[in-house]
């Protein structure tokens, strides 16, 4: 009876020793007596006891490393203060764990100095425009090396570009320049298009007073009284200026000078429809 007693303990120890439970998102290596044997998945897998060995086990799912703020002159000779997050993940767990040591240690190194080469080549203003190029750039050169790690480099984020102190206000002070010049030029267009249209009243206005004056002889003393009142309040104005100069117009020749306004008007208005209806003779 003790014999199968222990025959019954000596199977449940080995059933103990030889199972292993991996969980849902990580993989093992097994090495058999000192060499690779094979890789166990999730869930309940079973080895032998004092023969197989689980050397390493590891997550397949994505991971991150913080690259510490680096020190990072560009191509203009100017230094940045550079600080990244890179996320990356195990494709293939044997080769991540027999191709490389210490292999977080290595991707830190290797994202460092990839990112020092990359940020070399671009002037502090293109790598403030394009940071989105300089992460694909960085992600690819960084792929080519770790594919033969078993590692995928997911993304690199570059979280910040700190310029000195002295570079960072020449900045703004560019950036509040070419703000204040647009300002200028919208401003210049505005009252460009304000004037055109003031001009394109005025021409409108001549025009249908010179096309009632001929269809409308009588009129002639309303449009008087109009550019009687038109004289009277720009004389006002010029009375209110500091550098204006008073001029005095003769009561009695004054409806000589309303009149020829008139006939100025019409006259300009007459040649402009012979004008455009082509007739250079009218």
């Amino acid at each position: 009876m003790e014999p199968l007693i222990a025959i019954v303990l000596a199977l449940i120890g080995y059933a103990l020793g030889s199972a292993k439970l991996i969980n849902q998102g990580n993989e093992a290596l097994v090495e058999r007596l000192g060499r690779y044997h094979r890789k166990l998945s999730p869930g309940l897998n079973f080895i032998v006891p004092l023969v197989d060995q689980v050397v390493m086990e590891d997550t397949t799912r994505e991971q991150f490393l913080d690259i510490k703020p680096q020190n990072v002159i560009t191509r203009d000779n100017i230094y940045l203060e550079v600080d990244a997050v890179l996320f990356w993940r195990i494709r293939d767990m044997v080769k991540s764990f027999y191709e490389i040591d210490d292999l977080q240690g290595s991707l830190t190194q290797l994202a460092t100095t990839t990112l020092r080469e990359v940020i070399a080549q671009n002037t502090v203003e293109e790598t403030n425009v394009s940071r989105a190029e300089m992460d694909t750039a960085i992600l690819n050169q960084l792929n080519r090396t770790t594919e033969d790690w078993g590692v995928q480099i997911l993304r690199l984020d570059i979280q910040s570009l700190t310029p000195p102190e002295s570079v960072r206000k020449s900045m703004e002070e560019e950036r509040a320049a070419e703000i204040k010049k647009r300002a200028l030029a919208f401003e210049a267009e505005g009252e460009r298009d304000a004037a055109i249209k003031k001009a394109q009243g005025t021409q409108t206005s001549m025009q249908i007073i010179a096309e009632a004056l001929r269809t409308h002889p009588e009129s002639r003393e309303i449009l008087r009284y109009l550019v009687a009142q038109d004289y009277v309040m720009a004389s006002q104005k010029l009375g209110e200026s500091n550098n204006a100069k008073i001029v005095f117009v003769d009561p009695s020749k004054s409806n000589e000078v309303y009149d020829q306004l008139i006939a100025d008007t019409v006259a300009r208005e007459g040649n402009g429809k012979n004008s455009e209806n082509g007739n250079p003779n009218s």
